[in-house]
């Protein structure tokens, strides 16, 4: 019984962040705008990580490798913005 109510939990705080997400998308944040939802990205991928890929109850070589692939993921978009800074952001 209590998986079901983990499951709709998670299933809950899911759908309240695509919420945010389609209320940021229509809301005049300018340039915070990727800010946020990055931020909400992250978000939901945590959740999905932490609870329907169960790491709560994984070793820790489980987790470690999840860890190198955001290291990754951050070594990318740094070097993703760093390329863009250096010719301009696209009009």
């Amino acid at each position: 019984m209590k998986a079901v109510r983990t499951i709709l939990f998670a299933w809950a705080a899911l759908l309240a962040l695509l919420g945010l997400t389609i209320a940021a998308s229509f809301a005049p944040l300018g340039h915070a705008l990727p800010f946020v939802s990055y931020g909400v990205a992250f978000a939901k991928t945590g959740i999905v990580a932490w609870i329907f890929m169960e790491l709560r109850v994984r070793d820790g070589l489980q987790r470690i490798a999840l860890g190198a692939g955001f290291v990754w993921l951050a070594i990318l978009f740094t070097l993703l913005f760093a390329d863009n800074l250096t010719r301009g952001w696209p009009a």
